[in-house]
């Protein structure tokens, strides 16, 4: 086949395992924890190295930030022969038990972004794959980190977040926001709406976890908020996830 237009590159590669930051600066970073790992390709927001887990090799390609890009590096790399997605990414705790340096493993997400509207009905939920998930969370026991599973909310609007009284529409943000911790949502993140929609359609399975960077609800309690920007934890629990489903 030929080099497809946004990723760059062919089904040569032979993987049906990616991991999927968001940050291309995060890529080689992971593939170090890969045997072999190597330099793929670089193009747009799509930086990809490759390298092995017993015998199996692994892609790890960055998607970039929102839905849009997500959709795109996931099609694509599916028709290259990808058919198991984790996305290792960052989150800010939403329930007040999520604290900095915990990681949250997705096991639904709230649809509140607008590209996988241009897939299924609002209707239809965003979840994980339960092979995938299960993975994830042997592979956080593992570790021995802390950690949480449930939902997140997935949105495209990292200041409509943070800054809502400035948004002509904050009166609903504010709403929205309130309604998703009270039903129970543990953080907020980006992307993992669309990557769980866009697995399902194409018939692929979908993980995501991600590494909790603070609580702007535990702030806004004044309780202790520790900030945490290392991305390993959730980058190990990856490669354990990986390992298990590769058998």
């Amino acid at each position: 086949m030929e080099p497809l237009y946004h990723i760059g590159f062919d089904d040569s590669h032979k993987a049906k395992y990616a991991i999927l930051p968001g940050d291309p600066g995060r890529v080689e970073a992971i593939a170090a924890f890969l045997d072999n790992p190597r330099f793929h390709c670089q193009h747009r927001e799509y930086t990809t190295w490759l390298g092995e887990l017993r015998g199996e090799r692994v892609l790890v390609m960055s998607t970039g930030m929102g839905g849009p890009s997500t959709a795109i590096g996931v099609e694509e790399l599916y028709k290259t022969g990808v058919d198991t997605f984790i996305r290792v990414g960052t989150c800010g705790g939403m329930a007040e038990k999520v604290i900095g340096g915990d990681v949250v493993i997705a096991t639904g997400a709230i649809r509140m972004e607008g590209t996988t509207r241009e897939y299924v009905p609002i209707e239809f939920p965003a979840v994980a794959d339960l092979d995938v998930t299960n993975a994830l969370v042997n592979g956080a026991k593992t570790l021995g980190l802390t950690w949480h599973a449930g939902v997140v909310q997935c949105k495209d609007s990292f200041y409509g977040q943070h800054s809502p009284e400035k948004m002509p529409v904050g009166y609903e943000l504010l709403d929205k926001w309130q309604a998703w911790i009270k039903a129970g949502s543990l953080a907020s993140e980006m992307e993992s709406a669309t990557l769980y929609i866009v697995a399902q359609v194409l018939g692929a399975r979908a993980g995501c976890v991600l590494n909790v960077v603070w609580n702007q609800e535990r702030a806004a309690k004044g309780l202790s908020n520790p900030r945490a920007t290392d991305p390993a934890p959730g980058i190990g629990v990856a490669i354990e996830a990986v390992k298990t489903l590769i058998g």
